[in-house]
């Protein structure tokens, strides 16, 4: 899949078939229209384009109004979201940066600059709940008439459906929020997962586990910023971390900022999605996972973040819920 940021690359091809939307979290409502739109780009002879935004829509207008709690959680990094869309099939993807003058824009001048001559739409699908332009003021209804004038095809998807419970962002995002990581995983059509760069930390994990009987090797975790602020979950969970060996390790992770430390730490109060493997590879050393870009899926939580009184009672609630770690996938026996 290609990936641009903005439409100004003479890469982009001339023509294509054409989704508009954020695609967060990229659930089975996302991939039913992805579907949809690749059947027709191919019937077509086109290559299936998605455009999405970056930030958020509602991030931007969160932050122009100073009011951050007008801001959706986040289900996914862009990373992953870019990540499942080329695993769809998406041929080409633009990230469109999402700004003053984009919020501005009247419906008509978003067809005519973006759609038209920035992206050179000939089929543009649309979601039943499709808005676009300042103040929202573009429809379905105004998409389809300026195809007819302007020669481009338009269609609409309505909602897609699992057990009666219409498949949206905010569902997801519901379900997350809630510790319901199966009904998540139904509503995404696999199991909630983040990925990216192991990056280094203040190493603080083993220091706590090494100052605990019997555990030279402490609690050594791998790192992965979430770069938004405010993620869908959060807590500590069981999870299933893939790309370092053949077969994916279980461990148990903590998804937040920490509340048990303070913001003079290398997390400064920053989302870290921080997991601690059940069994550390051997032949991985000590530093094998630094720069390794992994995934890591979250399984089941446990409980929420807490905030420990000291050190050594956080070193205790951390040994714990590796014990309930344990317990939760050998009931699966996915480890002895």
């Amino acid at each position: 899949m290609q990936i641009f940021r903005g439409f100004h690359h003479p890469g982009i091809a001339p023509a294509c078939a054409l989704t508009i939307g954020n695609f967060d979290g990229v659930h089975r409502g996302h991939q039913a229209m992805l579907a949809l739109l690749l059947a027709e780009a191919r019937q077509r002879g086109l290559p299936g384009c998605v455009l999405t935004f970056e930030p958020h829509p509602r991030d931007w207008f969160a932050q122009a109004a100073r009011q951050s709690g007008l801001a959706p959680a986040r289900i996914g990094t862009l990373r992953d979201k870019l990540t499942e869309l080329a695993a769809c099939g998406v041929d080409q993807t633009v990230v469109l940066p999402f700004n003053a003058r984009l919020a501005a824009q009247p419906p008509q001048a978003f067809i005519d600059e973006v759609l038209l001559a920035g992206l050179g739409a000939r089929y543009v699908l649309a979601g039943d709940d499709f808005r676009f332009g300042a103040r929202r003021a573009g429809d379905y209804a105004m998409l389809d008439a300026a195809g007819q004038r302007q020669g481009f095809d338009v269609a609409r998807m309505m909602s897609y459906e699992v057990h009666g419970l219409r498949v949206s962002s905010t569902a997801v995002r519901q379900a997350l929020a809630a510790g319901n990581m199966q009904g998540a995983a139904a509503l995404l059509g696999r199991p909630y997962a983040i990925s990216g760069h192991v990056v280094r930390g203040r190493k603080l994990g083993r220091a706590l586990g090494a100052s605990r009987p019997g555990r030279e090797d402490g609690f050594r975790t791998l790192n992965l910023r979430f770069a938004h602020w405010k993620p869908a979950a959060g807590g500590i969970f069981t999870v299933l971390v893939h790309g370092l060996t053949a077969q994916p390790l279980p461990g148990v992770a903590n998804l937040g900022v920490r509340p048990s430390l303070n913001a003079s730490d290398s997390n400064g109060g920053r989302v870290l999605l921080e997991t601690h493997c059940l069994h550390w590879p051997a032949h991985l050393g000590p530093e094998g996972g630094y720069g390794k870009i992994v995934r890591v899926e979250l399984l089941h939580r446990l409980h929420e973040e807490r905030r420990y009184p000291s050190l050594q009672a956080l070193a205790a609630g951390i040994a714990q819920d590796r014990e309930d770690a344990r317990a939760f996938f050998a009931e699966r026996v996915i480890i002895n």
